[in-house]
């Protein structure tokens, strides 16, 4: 069984993008990891930044064990991350703490800084995680890096709008019920959400972006993710190997 990490800015992020993949994992009996850099404490109008941290952490760590994942927050400032020494210090050890066989990270490019931010941190924390003489906390150095893979961006765009595209994607209809009750956890972004994005519903805009990702693959839902494949990163595709037959190529890369 392998052992895979989620690490992305905020609570409710990894829901929207990664949850499906993450409780079809779970379901085959691999052990699923979250973490968030932030506790995304300006994700409120109503309550002061302590109070919204301690809401949306609790929100996180319900949505988790719905599937049986450990949950923790790297605590980092929200709309305030930067790839810095302290923040990949942190975000190391994060990665040494879940023993991750697989990283899931944030796109590169997003509409979000602390989202590029924390893409950032994960990678180079990934290629850190393995060097002793970095020192980060009290877990211990891993013993090599770990496989790496982007997320898909928020509604598949950089922050200029250009559609960013998957290597691959993975069918998520049997993790559909998962993924809803997984990001319905989330009730204090329900205002939020409304107020600073203009979207009336978060589920519905969800399973919308889902149902996109899957028209793009020829299933129902999906969720996408590219490999990050540069020396001395793992080449091999270990989390396509354990999604089997649910990893689908996009049709630009089927041969």
């Amino acid at each position: 069984m392998a052992v895979i990490l989620a690490l992305h800015a905020h609570p409710d992020d990894i829901e929207t993008l990664c949850a499906g993949t993450l409780a079809t994992l779970a379901v085959e009996g691999h052990d699923i990891r979250i973490v968030t850099a932030t506790a995304g404490e300006c994700g409120s109008e109503s309550t002061d930044l302590e109070q919204t941290g301690r809401i949306r952490r609790g929100e996180a760590a319900r949505a988790a064990q719905m599937i049986g994942a450990e949950y923790r927050c790297a605590d980092l400032p929200d709309l305030s991350v930067f790839n810095d020494d302290p923040s990949r210090r942190r975000i190391t050890e994060m990665v040494r703490w879940s023993r991750a066989d697989i990283v899931l990270a944030p796109s590169p490019a997003d509409y979000h800084p602390d989202h590029e931010a924390v893409s950032q941190l994960v990678r180079d924390a990934c290629f850190a995680a393995s060097v002793p003489n970095y020192r980060t906390g009290g877990a211990a150095p891993l013993t090599a890096i770990p496989h790496l893979y982007f997320m898909d961006p928020i509604g598949g765009r950089n922050r200029d709008g250009v559609r960013v595209q998957p290597d691959f994607g993975v069918n998520i209809e049997a993790a559909m019920p998962a993924k809803r009750s997984m990001l319905s956890a989330h009730e204090s972004q329900n205002s939020w959400v409304a107020r600073q994005h203009d979207i009336a519903d978060h589920l519905a805009s969800m399973e919308a972006w889902s149902m996109a990702r899957g028209r793009h693959i020829g299933v129902t839902y999906a969720e996408g993710f590219r490999q990050y494949r540069h020396h001395p990163y793992p080449e091999t595709p270990a989390l396509q190997d354990l999604l089997g037959l649910l990893m689908i190529l996009p049709p630009q890369k089927r041969s």
